[in-house]
């Protein structure tokens, strides 16, 4: 396996389409999550490389929990997911320590090669 990843999305379809990418492509999805809150959690369960995590979420927004997941563990990775009107949302979330992005809609190639750039700069 090319790593362990945790996809976080409040859309169940969006968590499918990125899980199969992934999966398709040898990496190994440990688990999922609806929004930031369940993401920490998870994180704390799971101890993932890499974490997925959409910006607009209910409860805990994707920026909240990037921040979140980074405070309890600094070298964790995280590339965020973001629709094309998310611009300043996006600027922060690479500030608070997304390590990549991907803008929806997104091809596969996006994906991996966010996903790939993120896990080697560990």
């Amino acid at each position: 396996m090319k790593g362990r990843i945790l996809v976080v999305d409040d859309a169940s379809i969006m968590r499918l389409m990125i899980k199969d990418i992934l999966v398709y492509h040898g990496y190994e999805v440990v688990g999922e999550a609806a929004n930031g809150r369940e993401a920490l959690e998870r994180y704390k369960e799971l101890q993932p490389d890499l974490v997925t995590m959409d910006i607009i979420m209910p409860e805990v927004d994707g920026i909240q929990g990037l921040k979140d997941i980074l405070d309890y563990d600094k070298s964790a990775r995280i590339v965020i997911i973001s629709a094309i009107d998310q611009r300043k949302a996006l600027m922060e979330a690479i500030k608070s320590g997304a390590t990549d992005y991907i803008i929806k809609p997104f091809e596969d190639d996006r994906v991996l090669s966010a996903i790939r750039k993120s896990l080697e700069e560990k």
